[in-house]
């Protein structure tokens, strides 16, 4: 079983590294990531401009080949023929920080594990809800391991080629993360503010800045899983239609 692994942080990222080598413990695994950091990049396709692939010679000695496109650009050039090996599973992560609610449309680590879905290939985003302001060096030790866990899963039960499971794990150690819940999205709360400066001309510029986003922990929620202590899996689709509105629509006066 071969995965490719990619992030939304970087090749040299340590929360890449960390997963990588828990999944080599089990599976054949490519890393081809971002030359640099494209968090909350969003879904993107680069198509005006060449896209150079390069290897880079990780902490731990091993070779990981780096993009100078975004997330999704490594998993298109993997499924176009850039690794002459066939993918199964890509696994997107780890991130520094949580993906709850709606930060999925914003989170390159979702839409990189979007894009293996698009290609018809199961995808599977981790992240790690590590506190604000931490100082010193993350562990991902626990969040590694989960998402060895998760991959094993995903295999064993033939996750549909189309779905991706976002999963976020709060920040324990092993022993106090309490299981696992399937949880859908939860409701993020965003304090964005503008910021308006300008620069030594008097010319403006602007900041979209504020308070870190919060959200509300309900029970079933992203939010809620985390807020007690367990691993939350949400499983996401591409089709964004609101199939609720269908026929409130098709009822409107469209004449």
């Amino acid at each position: 079983m071969h995965l490719l692994v990619t992030n939304d942080d970087g090749v040299t990222a340590p929360g890449l590294l960390v997963l990588a080598e828990e999944l080599r413990k089990s599976y054949q695994v490519t890393i081809l990531a971002p030359d640099r950091n494209w968090s909350a990049s969003g879904h993107v396709k680069t198509m005006h401009r060449p896209l150079r692939v390069k290897e880079v010679l990780l902490n731990n000695g091993s070779i990981a080949l780096a993009s100078d496109g975004a997330p999704s650009d490594c998993v298109v050039l993997a499924m176009l023929g850039l690794i002459p090996d066939d993918i199964d599973l890509v696994v997107s992560g780890i991130n520094p920080n949580a993906n709850l609610g709606y930060d999925v449309t914003y989170s390159g680590t979702v839409t990189a594990a979007m894009e293996a879905a698009i290609w018809g290939i199961p995808g599977v985003a981790v992240s790690l809800d590590s506190p604000e302001n931490h100082l010193g060096d993350l562990d991902y030790g626990p969040a590694a391991k989960v998402a060895r866990k998760v991959v094993d899963k995903v295999i064993e039960n033939q996750l549909h080629s189309k779905t991706v499971l976002n999963v976020n794990v709060p920040y324990l150690v092993d022993g106090e993360i309490k299981g696992y819940q399937i949880t859908r999205q939860g409701l993020r709360v965003y304090r964005d503010r503008l910021d308006r400066r300008f620069d030594p001309r008097g010319r403006p510029y602007y900041w979209i800045g504020g308070d870190a986003p919060t959200g509300i922990p309900e029970e079933g929620t992203d939010f809620g899983a985390l807020e007690n202590g367990y691993v939350s899996i949400t499983p996401l689709q591409l089709d964004l239609t609101a199939i609720d509105m269908l026929g409130s629509l098709q009822g409107w006066d469209w004449n």
